[in-house]
């Protein structure tokens, strides 16, 4: 067995991750009908999916299962997309939008079976806050409200003035906030072990320390590795912000980010418990937001600050504690224990991209940050195409997706400069 495989980074959730197994190495050859790349939520909702389906599933993961994004993320489990649905409907028609509305309600419910039926032990909790930091803010959130409502039937969030959400999240900052109990929060990385130990129970065989570097296409596809190959019928590829140029038509088409979190030292269960009322997750308005919610060990987890130049920004947790800050001063005499980061995939309009090629070569990828519910979704919809019905998978398949401008070598200053736009948007 390879001892130099990598660890999962240095995080809270590393750090309290449940028991799991090391998967071997790949070495060899071997065969499967299904070969799926990335031991991260997609990859794994894939295979778990097609193994219960009756299919022979191999999955190989370059690092550790839940290595990337999987692992590393808010935790925040959200219905609906990154993008607006209007922006949906424009591109799709309001019968189509509703359709894809309904498949994320669909998405969280998946979650919630699967913590259920697999006895998962990750924290779920009900319960999101979208909290507005300017008056416009507050409005652009009861227009959303009322649309989602009257257009698809999304009850049961209500829009809080500013002393109602105070009387939840004791910061300063806010005009108020939309509540939706339909959202919420988990710990992702124990999610995504459970997830795998669900996979392997099903009878997939996962590899991992095993980076797909070669992909043969073709009616017999053939995976290559560093140490061995797998052959297959068909492949679903699942690497989002660590695919590189492995499929290149998919690669132009999303942009890996730079996201970061920090988790404070134990803050006591009344303390922390002050800080969010009802322990829901919560995000701000801008275009580069704030996100935050609490551990089960009573920590404040604080997630903020982006990077779209592929490095970290200096001085993160300095900075991350800064942000914290400003949303809770009463936290001054508090240390940061935790800082980590990793890369999510955006596509140019946030909307996720789903589909196939080749015929045989299928893909979920660009959750652009909503990736905790809809990978469950990307699998199912995958091994429902893969068994033979298309149709819904095929619905995502028609929202359009264009490169990122500027090529291999100028695209990720072109986005660079644009969400310097951004910024200077969130401060007017």
């Amino acid at each position: 067995m390879n001892d130099q495989r990598p660890a999962h980074i240095d995080s809270y959730y590393a750090a309290t991750a449940n028991a799991h197994p090391v998967h071997p190495c790949l070495e060899g050859e071997q065969c499967a009908e299904v070969a799926v790349i990335g031991g991260g939520l997609a990859g794994l909702s894939a295979a778990l999916n097609l193994a219960e389906r009756g299919h022979s599933v191999i999955l190989l993961e370059g690092a550790r299962v839940g290595w990337g994004a999987s692992g590393r993320s808010g935790g925040q489990i959200l219905t609906g997309y990154a993008c607006d649905m209007r922006k949906l409907e424009g591109y799709l028609g309001l019968a189509d939008a509703q359709k894809l509305f309904a498949l994320s309600r669909e998405a969280m419910g998946i979650v919630r079976q699967r913590v259920l039926r697999h006895g998962m032990d990750c924290e779920l909790q009900m319960g999101y806050v979208h909290a507005a930091i300017k008056p416009r803010h507050l409005q652009e959130l009861e227009e959303y409200r009322e649309h989602l409502e009257r257009h698809y039937g999304y009850g049961g969030q209500e829009l809080w003035d500013r002393e109602r959400l105070r009387e939840v999240v004791d910061s300063p900052r806010y005009r108020g906030g939309l509540w939706d109990p339909h959202s919420g929060h988990l710990h992702p990385l124990n999610y995504t072990l459970g997830l795998a130990e669900a996979a392997a129970r099903a009878g997939v065989r996962i590899y991992e320390n095993s980076r797909v570097l070669r992909l043969e296409r073709g009616a017999a596809p053939v995976l290559h590795t560093a140490a061995g190959r797998v052959r297959c019928q068909t492949v679903v590829v699942c690497g989002n912000a660590y695919i590189d140029g492995l499929v290149p038509e998919l690669w132009r088409r999303i942009m890996p980010v730079g996201t970061y979190i920090a988790a404070t030292e134990p803050l006591g269960e009344a303390r922390a418990a002050s800080l969010i009322r009802n322990n829901a997750a919560v995000c701000d308005t801008n275009f580069v937001l704030d996100y935050f919610r609490l551990s089960a060990d009573h920590r404040l987890l604080f997630g903020g600050r982006v990077s779209y130049s592929t490095f970290d920004p200096p001085r993160l947790k300095e900075s991350l504690r800064r942000r914290m800050l400003a949303v809770y001063p009463q936290l001054a005499d508090v240390r940061m224990d935790w800082c980590w980061g990793g890369f999510v995939d955006i596509t140019m309009n946030r909307a996720p991209h789903f589909g196939r090629l080749d015929g045989n070569l299928y893909f979920a990828q660009g959750f652009s940050g909503h990736g905790m519910a809809l990978t469950g979704l990307a699998g199912q919809l995958i091994a429902e195409a893969v068994h033979g019905d298309a149709s819904r998978l095929d619905l995502f398949a028609k929202i359009p997706h264009r490169p990122f401008p500027g090529g291999r070598w100028l695209r990720t200053p072109a986005l660079v400069l644009a969400m310097a736009w951004f910024r200077l948007r969130d401060l007017l």
